[in-house]
């Protein structure tokens, strides 16, 4: 029963995990192919690029899942995937050029980062294994025994120069 209860406490917090997961992959495929996309697009007249770069990982995600969420991050996240669905369709069924493709793409990414800084602002960056964990800290200098301290200081004892 208790790990029953220590599972669904947890819930909510993988949900969350998962999704801030999933967004952040999407936006660095964005950044990392921003460029390329366009330039196979102009050269093969294939979507594809463009569309395997916005694919969601975590397509099997329902509402039983995301029940677990307060309505606030529920909101947030259906915020991004709906600019993230307007992306998508745009470039499913676009005709447009390849240069207005580029512009339009552009006032698209610029609305979906908009609201992946909002998803960050109330998911929290995902969690990973190799995450570092930051620390606030000051460093401070260990005290010197004062023996230590007498010797460290110099001489303060004027030697004349005729001896």
């Amino acid at each position: 029963m208790a790990r029953r209860k220590k599972q669904q406490d947890e819930t909510p917090a993988r949900v969350t995990n998962l999704i801030a997961l999933d967004a952040a992959l999407i936006m660095r495929r964005l950044e990392a192919r921003r460029d390329e996309m366009f330039t196979l697009f102009s050269r093969l007249r294939s979507r594809e690029p463009m569309l395997t770069t916005i694919a969601t990982r975590f397509t099997s995600a329902t509402f039983h899942d995301l029940v677990h969420l307060p309505e606030k991050e529920q909101a947030v996240v259906h915020g991004f995937y709906e600019r993230l669905d307007e992306m998508r369709w745009y470039f499913t069924y676009t005709e447009d050029m390849p240069s207005t493709v580029q512009q339009t793409f552009t006032a698209l990414h610029r609305r979906l980062e908009e609201a992946y800084r909002h998803l960050l602002v109330t998911l929290g960056p995902p969690v990973t294994p190799d995450a570092a964990v930051v620390v606030e800290a000051e460093p401070v200098r260990p005290a010197q025994p004062s023996s230590e301290v007498a010797l460290a200081r110099p001489s303060r004892k004027r030697t004349s120069p005729a001896a």
